[in-house]
């Protein structure tokens, strides 16, 4: 995205949550969902691992924009304050986990049929084969990476964050996430050597 596009779209997102602290527009809260809810989709989709967590996480995170718009900051960048408020849920949902495991049986039909493993098509079976286990390991590898790493990770890789955005997400300094997410690339390497 061109400086002058992203100016342009944090502008509309500003305009917008106006909108909604003052009027309560739901014609606002519409077109916010509308502009983010793919990206925050995906970012709860990569930290959880499976559909259905990733649309719980998704919607609760608009329900928060939606009713604690009042604490937005006019003056901050929308999508640090959206992608914060979807951080603090993926981090109290992977606690509750933690407290209380399970095993979705659907869950993993979920994850062996999931769109990141899909098929590549015209390519011979091994090939098709080698990519999937290379797919596999990375997501092995991000899996065991610290929650923390690796939402850093996924917001900088995925979600296209500058520094200063993710250390404002996960409130460090923008020198700690530079070393956090320095050190998780390299553990990601080691852990992906062989297929480098």
């Amino acid at each position: 995205m061109q400086h002058g596009e992203q100016h342009s779209e944090d502008t509309r997102d500003k305009e917008l949550m106006v909108l909604l602290c003052q009027e309560k527009s739901e014609n606002a809260m519409r077109e916010l969902i509308a502009r983010h809810q793919k990206a925050v989709y995906a970012f709860a989709y990569r930290m959880m691992g499976n559909s259905a967590d990733a649309e719980d996480i998704t919607q609760r995170t608009f329900i928060r924009v939606w009713k604690g718009a009042h604490t937005y900051e006019p003056g901050a960048q929308f999508t640090t304050w959206l992608f914060t408020i979807a951080k603090n849920l993926v981090f109290n949902e992977s606690r509750r986990r933690k407290r209380k495991p399970f095993f979705s049986l659907d869950e993993h039909v979920e994850q062996s049929s999931s769109p990141a493993q899909e098929d590549c098509h015209g390519s011979s079976p091994q090939a098709a084969l080698l990519q999937q286990e290379l797919r596999e390991q990375v997501d092995k590898a991000l899996d065991a990476l610290p929650e923390k790493a690796r939402m850093a990770v996924q917001l900088r890789r995925f979600q296209e964050m500058s520094y200063e955005e993710i250390a404002h997400i996960l409130d460090t300094c923008v020198s700690a996430t530079k070393s956090l997410i320095f050190r998780a690339r390299q553990q990601l390497k080691e852990a992906l050597s062989r297929y480098l």
